[in-house]
């Protein structure tokens, strides 16, 4: 009994490579559940690592392309000639066109309480991002208390979103950091407009 070729190449921790594992091999003074056992909690933690590292690269995708539209929509383009906004535009499509070829995918299981809560999230979140227009500053206060929903240490002037608390706590934990992550990102935004919330 042999492990695959990919298996032979996870990489643990410390940089060395798994054992393959040969039902000849020798196993010392461990007996051969415990060795197998050791080799499958090695797997998993690179497995676990290998999510996180998805996870980033999602993520680092993601703001490259927030960038190259806000890029695209820049008031800075405003000041240029339209021969140079077109060289702009094309260099821009061109990177995007580049970003687009990398995909990556990383699947969180949900059972249907946990898909529900994520949608209301997401619903909640869809519903903030559509009142910036309207009014940033009750925007981003709403905001601020969906991330005290998210957060062990609530910031107290803006209180809690109990609504949003209770979507939020019926989600995965994954989803959970993913959703504060979009959280942050949207208190980012309204830093740089310079929203603060309301008293």
């Amino acid at each position: 009994m042999e492990v695959d070729q990919f298996a032979m190449e996870l990489y643990t921790g410390e940089g060395s490579r798994l054992p393959l594992i040969d039902e000849s091999t020798a196993f010392g003074t461990q007996a051969p559940k415990d060795r197998l056992i050791a080799i499958l909690d090695q797997v998993e933690m690179r497995v676990e690592r290998l999510r996180r590292d998805a996870v980033r690269i999602v993520e680092e995708r993601d703001s490259l392309l927030s960038t190259l539209d806000s890029i695209k929509h820049s008031e800075l383009l405003g000041d240029v000639s339209e021969c140079d906004k077109d060289d702009i535009m094309r260099y821009a499509e061109r990177i995007l066109a580049r970003a687009m070829t990398v995909e990556v995918a990383v699947r969180t299981d949900r059972d249907s309480q946990q898909e529900e809560a994520l949608h209301q999230v997401n619903m909640y979140i869809d519903q903030l991002v559509m009142a910036v227009h309207d009014d940033a500053v009750v925007a981003h206060t709403r905001c601020q208390t969906f991330m005290n929903a998210c957060s062990s240490q609530p910031e107290p002037a803006t209180g809690t979103d109990k609504n949003f608390e209770l979507a939020i706590l019926g989600c995965t934990l994954d989803d959970q950091k993913r959703v504060k992550k979009r959280l942050q990102g949207l208190l980012d935004y309204f830093a740089k407009l310079n929203v603060t919330t309301c008293s």
